[in-house]
C-alpha cells in the first residue's frame, strides 16, 4: 500500500517536517556523488551495534543522530520522506515545532537502540530514517485515529486508489513489520524491522506526554 495523502490539513506550515526531509535530501543526494565511496560513509556515520559502545556517549549520540540521516538507495529514500510528508505535518501541527523535533529524534534513537540491543555483534551498519517515522507513524495512529488515508493500492496488474481508515492502514503497517521481523528472525537474518516496531510503539506511547494540553 503506497499512502498518497491524508485528510487532516494542517493549520500551518510545517517546516520542521520540510526541513526534515530537506536534509535529508541533501544528504542523500550527496551520497549518489561519493559513487563507490559511499560504503566508507555509511560505515562511518552509521551504527554498527558491535562498535557502537566503543565511543563516548557523545560519540553515540552524533552517530544516532547522523544514521538517520543517512539512506541505502532511492527507494529507501524515497518511501521514508513520502511517509514523513504524508503523516509527519500533522504530528507537528498537534505538538508543536520544537516538541515535534524533540519526538522525531528520541524515537528514532529509541528504535536504533532497541535494534542495536536485539542484535549487539551485528558488524552491519545501520541507517536510515525509518526508525524515527515509525515513531511519527505511531504518533499519528493516536492523534489521528478516525483520519482517511488515500492509498494506491496495486493488486497483480491492476491499481485501486481507495480511501483506508488511519487506523486500518497504520495498524496493518505496524502488523507487517511485527510479521517480517518474525521471518527474519526463522530465516537467521537481522534487519532493522525490531527498529521499526519500537519506533512506532514508542511514538504511541510518548506523543500524549508531548502533546500541546492546548490545541
Amino acid at each position: 500500500m503506497i499512502p498518497l495523502k491524508d485528510n487532516i490539513p494542517s493549520r500551518r506550515f510545517p517546516i520542521v517536517t520540510v526541513t526534515i526531509i530537506l536534509l535529508n535530501a541533501l544528504v542523500f543526494f550527496y551520497e549518489q556523488s561519493l559513487g563507490p565511496y559511499v560504503d566508507q560513509l555509511i560505515m562511518t556515520f552509521g551504527v554498527t551495534p558491535a562498535h557502537i559502545f566503543e565511543y563516548s556517549l557523545t560519540g553515540q549520540l552524533i552517530l544516532l543522530t547522523t544514521a538517520m540521516f543517512l539512506h541505502g538507495g532511492w527507494m529507501h529514500f524515497l518511501g521514508n520522506m513520502l511517509y514523513l510528508w504524508i503523516f509527519g505535518d500533522n504530528v507537528e501541527d498537534r505538538l508543536g515545532r520544537l516538541r515535534f523535533l524533540l519526538f522525531y529524534l528520541i524515537t528514532g534513537y529509541i528504535a536504533t537502540i532497541a535494534h542495536v540491543f536485539h542484535d549487539p555483534t551485528s558488524t552491519s551498519p545501520l541507517i536510515g530514517a525509518s526508525g524515527a517515522i515509525a515513531g511519527v507513524l505511531g504518533g499519528y495512529f493516536i492523534l489521528y485515529p478516525h483520519a482517511r488515508v488515500l492509498t494506491l493500492v496495486p493488486i497483480f496488474i491492476f491499481i485501486s486508489i481507495i480511501h483506508i481508515p488511519a487506523l486500518v492502514f497504520l495498524g496493518l503497517w505496524f502488523l507487517l513489520q511485527v510479521y517480517y521481523q518474525t521471518m527474519s528472525l526463522e530465516g537467521g537474518q537481522t534487519v532493522a524491522f525490531l527498529a521499526h516496531i519500537a519506533g512506532f510503539a514508542a511514538g504511541a506511547i510518548l506523543v500524549k506526554v508531548f502533546q500541546k494540553y492546548r490545541y
